[in-house]
């Protein structure tokens, strides 16, 4: 038996069985849908068999999965929640398998060599496993083949995969399997593109050459071209004994509730990546232990955290905070009421927190194509930190938003804030064309945007009705300077939210080119200028 046959254990729909399970969505069969938060708010993250057979479909707007099912019951996205009742799944897991990890709730791995020898082949472990997830009240599918990447497209299908078959079971697939996926980090946008491009399976992607689709796709190309080959035969063995990179943390007073567990995963996590980062390494497996203190009888949990990317901090705090969740929610439920007066000081909970790195890998190289990756995490986790004591509002980034004008098509947002795509530039009616000004005004109201525009013999050039120059430009005010203009370009107009008098705008807009403001006449300038209620602003210059 192969030491990396591994057995992925897939519950569809996860989000929406735990709702069932929390007691919070009908358990009768009725359509049921999780709606996004966040970025994703207004759509459907995931809906169940019977919301599907209705017609909604992952990503649909929530007004159009409730004209298609009237009856849907929709339930906010909660990861906390999924995370906790997960756990709960994982305990009779726990008691028939070894070497169990999670790459994220509602998907496990298992070692199928070491499974198999105790309970005597593949298919009754497999058995013994859907039977101890049936008794938790969910579903489940069963993958098994070698390496985890394969087992885990064998679970989307229900298929075992037999020893050194892989390659001959990927080649007929869909190579869309490999995104419908999110552990397996896929690039969505590649594999678009190799569809369009004829690409459609495994197989098709297995026959292309290894140099081509790297040299046309950079790394995470090479990443899927080999998950396409199944070369990736990466399977689970047991965890390694503690490293020195292990983090752990021995709390005062026991932690029982749910949000000092949080401050500790957070605080513990931070000192595990800084460590990390000293030895310039990356975490890719984690092992989170945890010494629970019960009427006075301590109890070990630990619970191994499998991703294909590295973890990062935030990723890290998350994933602890789950599970502590999970372990001091069931202790809790477990726990009988004594009738003993509450003196306010705790004698259960969490004693001893352990986070060890049990697998780590050096990052990856900067290539010609991820150039920046590494800086990039690197700067997110900044980033991050920074948010976290002045606030998200205080680092911004630009972003497209759409509009007529250059300084409307881009906005300042919070970093890890996503907007709603945009329209297309030509759908503005109005929109100004390129080139478009690289440097924006100070806005309408800044007096220093404030320009004077006269024609040759002095006289204030204005827009008429017609929306043309009443005369030709010849100098530019602003300020103490004068500019002479050498071109222009214009007027475009613009009427805006003509429908209510209130706060109708009209303006207009003109490109300008103009040499002077120097002491030798040679300073080059050219300005984007806006034309509104009866003067000229700049409203953003070229560079």
């Amino acid at each position: 038996m192969s030491s990396t046959r591994v057995l992925a254990l897939w519950f569809p729909d996860w989000p929406v069985q735990a709702a069932v399970l929390a007691g919070i969505a009908p358990a009768d069969g009725a359509p049921v849908a999780v709606a996004g938060t966040g970025p994703a708010r207004g759509v459907v993250k995931v809906c169940g068999a019977h919301a599907r057979a209705s017609g909604v479909r992952r990503g649909m707007k929530l007004r159009r999965a409730r004209e298609l099912c009237p009856a849907l019951t929709l339930i906010d996205d909660d990861p906390d929640r999924d995370a906790r009742l997960f756990e709960q799944v994982l305990a009779g897991v726990d008691a028939v398998a070894a070497s169990v990890e999670v790459l994220r709730s509602g998907l496990l791995v298992v070692d199928a060599a070491a499974a198999a020898r105790y309970h005597g082949g593949e298919d009754t472990a497999a058995q013994r496993l859907i039977d101890a997830v049936a008794l938790a009240g969910v579903d489940c599918f069963v993958g098994i083949a070698d390496g985890i990447a394969t087992a885990l497209i064998a679970a989307r299908v229900g298929a075992v995969v037999p020893e050194g078959r892989s390659a001959r079971f990927l080649a007929p697939r869909s190579l869309r399997l490999a995104v419908a996926e999110e552990s397996l980090d896929c690039d969505p946008a590649i594999v678009e593109t190799l569809t369009e491009l004829g690409v459609r399976t495994f197989g098709d992607l297995a026959a292309l050459p290894a140099a081509a689709v790297t040299t046309r796709f950079g790394t995470a190309g090479e990443s899927l071209h080999r998950l396409s080959r199944a070369e990736s035969r990466r399977g689970v063995v047991p965890a390694l004994p503690t490293t020195p990179l292990a983090v752990d943390h021995e709390p005062d007073a026991p932690v029982s509730r749910v949000d000092e567990a949080a401050f500790l995963a957070r605080a513990l996590a931070m000192r595990l990546h800084r460590r990390l980062a000293d030895a310039g390494l990356c975490c890719r497996r984690l092992k989170v232990q945890a010494t629970l203190l019960t009427d006075g009888k301590e109890s070990v949990f630990e619970r191994i955290w499998r991703t294909r990317e590295p973890l990062t901090e935030q990723s890290t705090a998350e994933r602890v905070r789950w599970q502590l969740d999970g372990w001091l929610t069931s202790r809790t439920a477990e726990t009988p009421d004594t009738g003993v007066p509450d003196d306010g000081t705790p004698d259960s909970g969490i004693i001893r927190l352990t986070l060890d790195p049990v697998e780590v890998t050096v990052p990856e190289a900067t290539g010609l194509w991820n150039t920046g990756t590494p800086s990039a995490r690197a700067a997110g986790r900044a980033l991050a930190r920074v948010q976290s004591v002045l606030g998200v509002d205080a680092v911004l980034r630009p972003q497209p938003s759409g509009g007529r004008s250059p300084v409307e098509r881009v906005e300042l947002v919070p970093v890890g804030d996503e907007q709603a795509p945009v329209r297309e530039d030509s759908a503005w009616i109005g929109a100004l064309p390129g080139p478009h000004p690289a440097r924006r005004g100070g806005g309408s109201a800044h007096p220093a945007s404030r320009v004077c525009l006269l024609d040759a013999a002095d006289h204030p050039v204005q827009v008429t009705a017609e929306v043309l120059l009443d005369r030709a430009p010849y100098t530019v005010c602003w300020g103490a300077a004068r500019y002479r203009v050498t071109g222009w370009a214009g007027p475009w107009p613009v009427d805006e939210r003509w429908w209510d008098p209130d706060t109708r705008v009209r303006c207009a807009r003109i490109q300008i080119t103009a040499d002077g403001g120097g002491s030798d006449n040679t300073v080059r300038q050219a300005w984007l200028l806006m034309w509104l209620a009866g003067r000229w602003l700049i409203e953003a210059s070229y560079r």
